[in-house]
């Protein structure tokens, strides 16, 4: 971690401070790890709202004619297809189809789009799109420390929010549909709101200038206190997005992974073509088209733990409980389920004891605890 002198303060800072928030040093950000307690912050989120502040993920505006095209050529998803006042799940890859970041993209207008990153790698994600632009009609503008963003996430979150927004928005807001985006003034100030997530529950992430995220927040607490809303920091975020299945940059996914390893070999567009019908270059295409119909060496799996101790990040996967049984796999992330009431991990496994049901073990501090293989996401909120 770095120094936390150095670290960058959220916009939300002082009222982290105020809220008697524990803070911890992230992705050179100094964030709230928890308010409370980690177990009634993921409760919150999964019976009624959590608030939370995303304001270290990074926000880098493409525009210009040529902008949807060079975002096709710089990342792995078709985004000149993408509607306006849509977003698309993408990744950024290298030319050997390892991942560099894993990327939510909003397309704002015609010549619009914000690239959303990690925290962690913004600056990664800045110097690839500057280089890959170089040579289209578009320009890149990072306005990560201009902009700061919070989300409302859980069955409440709709009324929450709704409840904030002016008459002219609400029914735009209301009819959002997930992974879409609309312009929205919540709580007097103008906002981007969005339809997406990163804990499996219906929600909602609001962008707005850095400047007037203080009141925002306070109008979201206040408005979201009758419902049950609670602030809630990183470590229920990390729970809650490990029951749902969602992939971690830096557990699930690094340089190392290619999206066809991580199961998502979905989001790889390998038929974008140009004006010409002709297949559309794009970096680190041809790596991943020699890996799309091949077997991968590894698999990313769900692990459900039969015991009560939980795997935890790098913890060796077994193909049984036996002593000596050969090492088949590592856990990328685990945790006790406050939903599910046992522990749950993911890992990379090779494909021969990847099916579900096959009963492994995981080596959790010299003692093998036995695991089932089961399908992802181990949580799916009710419809």
């Amino acid at each position: 971690m770095s120094d936390p002198t150095e670290d960058v303060l959220s916009p939300l800072h002082d009222e982290h401070v105020a809220l008697g928030a524990t803070l911890t040093s992230f992705a050179g950000w100094q964030m709230p790890l928890r308010y409370t307690s980690d177990l009634a912050e993921h409760t919150a989120v999964r019976t009624a709202a959590g608030l939370f502040d995303l304001s270290h993920m990074g926000e880098l505006e493409v525009t210009g004619p040529q902008a949807g095209a060079a975002l096709d050529a710089a990342l792995v998803g078709n985004l000149s297809g993408l509607a306006e006042g849509r977003a698309r799940y993408t990744m950024v890859v290298d030319e050997h189809g390892g991942v560099l970041d894993d990327l939510v993209v909003y397309r704002l207008a015609e010549q619009r789009y914000v690239v959303v990153a990690n925290a962690s790698n913004v600056a990664v994600v800045r110097e690839a799109l500057t280089e890959r632009l170089a040579g289209f009609d578009a320009t890149l503008d990072d306005a990560s420390l201009r902009t700061a963003l919070v989300a409302v996430q859980g069955p409440r979150a709709e009324e929450i929010v709704a409840s904030l927004t002016e008459p002219a928005d609400v029914d735009a807001v209301r009819a959002l549909k997930y992974y879409a985006s609309t312009p929205a003034t919540v709580a007097g100030i103008a906002a981007l709101a969005a339809r997406t997530g990163y804990t499996g529950e219906d929600g909602f992430e609001l962008f707005v200038p850095a400047d007037d995220a203080p009141a925002l927040w306070r109008a979201l607490l206040a408005a979201g206190e009758p419902h049950g809303l609670v602030p809630a920091g990183l470590s229920a975020r990390d729970s809650l997005r490990l029951e749902a299945g969602m992939p971690l940059y830096g557990n699930e996914l690094d340089r190392t992974t290619t999206p066809y390893d991580a199961g998502l070999g979905r989001v790889v567009r390998l038929d974008k073509v140009d004006d010409q019908g002709r297949p559309l270059p794009f970096v680190g295409r041809d790596a991943l088209a020699g890996r799309s119909d091949s077997e991968p060496a590894r698999v990313l799996v769900g692990l459900e733990g039969l015991g009560r101790r939980a795997a935890r990040h790098g913890y060796p996967v077994l193909a049984s409980a036996a002593p000596d049984a050969p090492h088949v796999g590592t856990v990328t992330s685990g945790a006790p389920s406050p939903t599910l009431g046992h522990p749950v991990a993911m890992a990379y496994v090779t494909p021969e004891v990847s099916g579900q049901g096959t009963e492994l073990a995981v080596d959790v501090r010299g003692r093998a605890e036995p695991v089932r293989v089961v399908a992802l996401p181990f949580y799916r909120r009710p419809r």
